[in-house]
C-alpha cells in the first residue's frame, strides 16, 4: 500500500491503520463502528466496503483476520507508524532537538557568566532561574502556536491532495463518500493534532529546562573547582551523546557529521550570547 489516496478503500484502509497502530486486535464491528463515528451520522461507509478494504489488506499481507478479529502484520504496524507520524506529527524530533539545543546553550552561557563574574550565590541562582525558564516558557509557547498553525497548513495541503486525486473516481456514489469520509476523517485529526501540540510544547518546554536546569545545580552546589569541570562535562555529554546520537538517528545522517554541525552551532551560539550579554 502506498501513501497514495486514489479510491475509498485507500482512505477505509488508513482508518483501520490508525486504529490498529497501538497492537492490539479488533473486531469487524468495531472497527466499522469506529468508522461510523469519524463519519459522526453520515452513512457514507458501508459493510462490504469495509471487508473490501480488509480483504485487500489481507491480500497484501499488512494485516491477519483470524475469525472476526483483525490484527496488524509486522509490515502493517511499520506501514501505520508512518502513516501516524504523517498525520499525527506523534515522533517529537524537532522539539527534543530544540529542548535539547536551547536548554543546553542556556545552560552554557549561565556557568559560564557565572564563572566569570564575582556575584552572590544568591544572585547566580535568582538569575539562572529566570533565564532557564523564561528560555522554557518561550520554547513552549513558540512550539504551542507555531506548531498549531504549521500543522494547519499541513493538513490543509494534504487534505486538498487527497480530495484532488479522489474527484478521479468515475463512480458517483463512491466518489461523494470518499469525499466526504476524508472531510470528516480531517475533522477527527484536527482535535487529535491540537492534543498533539500541546504534547510537543510540554516536550519541548521540559527538555529545555531539563537540559539547562542539571548542569546549572551541578555548578551551583560543588565547590570550586569541581563545579565548573562537572558542570561542563554534563553539557557536554548532553549536547554530544544525547542531542548528537538522537539526531543522527532521526535524520539518518552520519553521527561524524552531526557532531560537527553540533559543536559549530553551540559555540556560535555561545559566544553571541556571551558578547551580547557583555561578557568575553
Amino acid at each position: 500500500m502506498s501513501f497514495e489516496i486514489q479510491e475509498l478503500s485507500d482512505i477505509i484502509r488508513v482508518i483501520v491503520l490508525l486504529n490498529l497502530s497501538k497492537g492490539v486486535p479488533a473486531p469487524k464491528a468495531v472497527l466499522k463502528s469506529r468508522i461510523d463515528k469519524v463519519c459522526t451520522g453520515y452513512a457514507c461507509v458501508e459493510l462490504k466496503d469495509l471487508e473490501r478494504a480488509l480483504n485487500e489488506m489481507a491480500a497484501e499481507g499488512l494485516i491477519q483476520i483470524s475469525e472476526e478479529n483483525v490484527e496488524l502484520s509486522t509490515e502493517g504496524v511499520r506501514l501505520g507508524s508512518q502513516w501516524q507520524s504523517l498525520l499525527l506529527k506523534k515522533d517529537p524530533v524537532l522539539e527534543v532537538v530544540a529542548g535539547l539545543v536551547d536548554g543546553s546553550i542556556t545552560g552554557l552561557v549561565v556557568i559560564i557568566s557565572a564563572f566569570l563574574t564575582t556575584l552572590s550565590l544568591k544572585a547566580i541562582t535568582f538569575a539562572a532561574i529566570l533565564t532557564l525558564s523564561a528560555v522554557s516558557v518561550t520554547n513552549f509557547s513558540s512550539f504551542l502556536l507555531g506548531g498549531i498553525t504549521e500543522d494547519l497548513a499541513d493538513m490543509i495541503t494534504l487534505e486538498t491532495l487527497m480530495n484532488y486525486s479522489l474527484s478521479d473516481i468515475p463512480h458517483k456514489e463512491e466518489r461523494e463518500k470518499s469525499l466526504m469520509l476524508v472531510k470528516r476523517l480531517f475533522m477527527v485529526l484536527h482535535r487529535q493534532i491540537s492534543r498533539s501540540n500541546i504534547y510537543a510544547a510540554i516536550v519541548c518546554g521540559g527538555t529545555t529546562f531539563l537540559a539547562g536546569f542539571v548542569p546549572i545545580s551541578t555548578y551551583l552546589l560543588l565547590p570550586d573547582p569541581f563545579n565548573i569541570i562537572f558542570s561542563l562535562v554534563l553539557v557536554a555529554i548532553v549536547t554530544g551523546i544525547f542531542l548528537v546520537r538522537y539526531r543522527s538517528r532521526k535524520t539518518k545522517v552520519h553521527w561524524k557529521i552531526t557532531l560537527v554541525q553540533t559543536i559549530i552551532i553551540v559555540a556560535i551560539a555561545t559566544i553571541v550570547s556571551l558578547i551580547v550579554g557583555g561578557i568575553g
